[in-house]
């Protein structure tokens, strides 16, 4: 403790830590630094957890199947593996959508070729195309994906030959695969760049149909959580903005083939999808933002980007219409609920951009970050892509490919000309950039990659956060230390929070967590009874 009694950021590390072996603490002290917005810091991200280290994580799996391809309503997404492999066969977030006029939803549904032993021994590709053929002949869908588990990489099953033969056999029906078995890369980062290639390469692009419209966008890394890309969808309706596609919370195939017809990329999650926004802007030409639409003045600087994009008057005078009716409810709504969550705390420990997003909705509160961090961040995500080029690939990186994209001779389209793209670059307009969590989060805070358990545990004896953000497997152990949890990966059964009414919905939320008494009314058992004691007795 300083001399005001509050804890020394330094010295709160030393103490995690001394209780580490020498190699291991080694190693976890370059993924826990103290932020320094000023200074140029290096965090350690995107590395292997360390063994007998219980890690928040997900596998490549999780990441491909679970939460790229997951929400997207007309594919029948299939595992091919063993059952017990098949966790994320079942859709575990919750990702919302609205079947078209054709009513097709898959999403609910658990496909999965559940291998046996035999199967393992002898190989699986016959039992994988019997799947596909009865996934078609019961459902029809538009396409067939297969997600590689664990031993079906092992055993060496080749499911893009089987995809292949299957789409030929079909005709009708788009059938394609994803390498994505659990070891490979780290953490379910690796899962998503495959998804981005292989939705790039069997997807986008095959329909060149222009629906209409003006103003005509992408929305990239929202996945509909609770909801939250209803409310875009809306907000976007009503400025008259098309939506051509979303990557992919409330997608349909459709929408993927037809994405490469978009004017702007308006990149969300930027370590799920930055992959396939670079590709689309190399083979087709059009230029990505990073936006945010997680809290009400983000909300309103990230329409205000767009139609800095867009160049165009009435666009403008609409956004700034939108922002002055919208944010004249929140600050209604906020008035009364800011004095209860005034200087309350928080540390938020979650996938994607959502550590680095919904920072800004507690800062709306007038509550403080203590510490913050991803699962399956990259430095980039946490320093800003500038550090890209000083980022050396190594062999866990090495297994995922790279798809070498050139410019497409007949549908590539120059959306802005040299100079007008330097003229929207003059005006503070940024493309392909995004600063990264570390610039905005306050000096001395805490910024720590794939957090432990046990360096939850002493955070929140230190720190004493008012509330700590995470996800399930985090949410009962940190309530039992008497701290609520929201469970952002998926909301507990709150939402929408994106976009200005939900926004609303977010401050709602957290003043009921933050000020409810029954945590404060919680106690250990053996803390309100004799613990039990025994002594060892020699045996004679």
């Amino acid at each position: 403790m300083n001399n005001k009694g509050i804890p020394i950021p330094e010295i709160i590390k030393d103490n995690i830590m001394s209780k580490y072996p020498a190699k291991v603490a080694k190693k976890r002290s370059k993924s826990m630094v103290i932020n320094d917005p000023v200074a140029s810091i290096e965090i350690q991200a995107n590395v292997r957890t360390i063994p007998g280290i219980i890690t928040q994580r997900g596998c490549s799996y999780a990441g491909c199947k679970g939460v790229v391809l997951g929400p997207t309503r007309d594919i029948v997404n299939l595992t091919h593996g063993p059952i017990g492999c098949g966790f994320y066969s079942w859709l575990t977030r919750r990702n919302q959508t609205q079947p078209g006029p054709d009513g097709e939803n898959y999403m609910p549904y658990c496909f999965s070729t559940d291998m046996q032993d035999e199967n393992i021994v002898f190989g699986g590709e016959k039992k994988l195309k019997e799947a596909i053929q009865e996934a078609y002949d019961i459902f029809h869908p538009k396409a067939i994906s297969i997600f590689s588990t664990c031993p079906v990489g092992l055993i060496g099953d080749d499911i893009h030959s089987v995809a292949v033969e299957m789409k030929e056999k079909f005709g009708d029906c788009n059938v394609f695969g994803f390498s994505c078995e659990g070891y490979k890369g780290v953490s379910q980062s690796a899962g998503h760049h495959i998804a981005n290639n292989q939705l790039f390469k069997h997807l986008v692009g095959n329909d060149d149909t222009n629906t209409g419209g003006k103003f005509r966008i992408n929305l990239l890394g929202e996945y509909n959580i609770g909801g939250d890309a209803f409310l875009l969808e809306k907000m976007f309706e009503d400025l008259g903005i098309t939506l051509v596609a979303t990557f992919s919370g409330n997608s349909s195939v459709t929408q993927f083939e037809r994405s490469h017809t978009a004017d702007l990329n308006c990149i969300m999650c930027h370590r799920s999808i930055n992959y396939v926004a670079e590709m689309m802007e190399e083979k087709y030409g059009i230029p990505w933002l990073k936006v945010n639409f997680i809290g009400a003045e983000s909300t309103a600087k990230s329409l205000r980007k767009i139609a800095s994009f867009f160049r165009d008057d009435e666009l403008s005078a609409n956004v700034e219409k939108m922002i002055t009716e919208k944010m004249a409810i929140v600050k209604e709504q906020l008035k009364e609920i800011y004095p209860r969550t005034e200087n309350k705390t928080a540390m938020l420990f979650v996938g994607g951009s959502r550590a680095h997003h919904y920072q800004d909705l507690f800062k709306e509160l007038g509550m403080k970050i203590l510490a913050a961090g991803y699962e399956f961040a990259h430095r980039d995500d946490y320093e800003g892509r500038e550090v890209l080029p000083t980022i050396k690939v190594d062999a866990d990186s090495r297994n995922i490919e790279e798809i070498k994209v050139e410019k497409d001779p007949a549908k590539y389209k120059e959306r802005l000309s040299p100079e007008e793209k330097a003229s929207l670059e003059s005006q503070g307009l940024q493309f392909n950039n995004y600063d990264g969590m570390m610039k905005e989060m306050d000096p001395k805070s805490f910024v720590i990659d794939d957090i432990s358990h046990w360096e939850s545990e002493e955070l929140i004896k230190t720190l004493k956060p008012d509330i700590f953000c995470a996800g399930i497997k985090e949410k009962y152990v940190i309530q039992k230390s008497g701290v609520p949890l929201f469970q952002m990966h998926s909301y507990d059964y709150g939402g929408p929070f994106a976009g200005f009414e939900g926004a609303v919905n977010f401050y709602k939320e957290i003043d009921r967590r933050v000020n409810t008494k029954v945590w404060g009314l919680m106690q250990a058992p053996w803390k309100k009874e004799a613990s039990i004691s025994a002594s060892l007795i020699k045996a004679s």
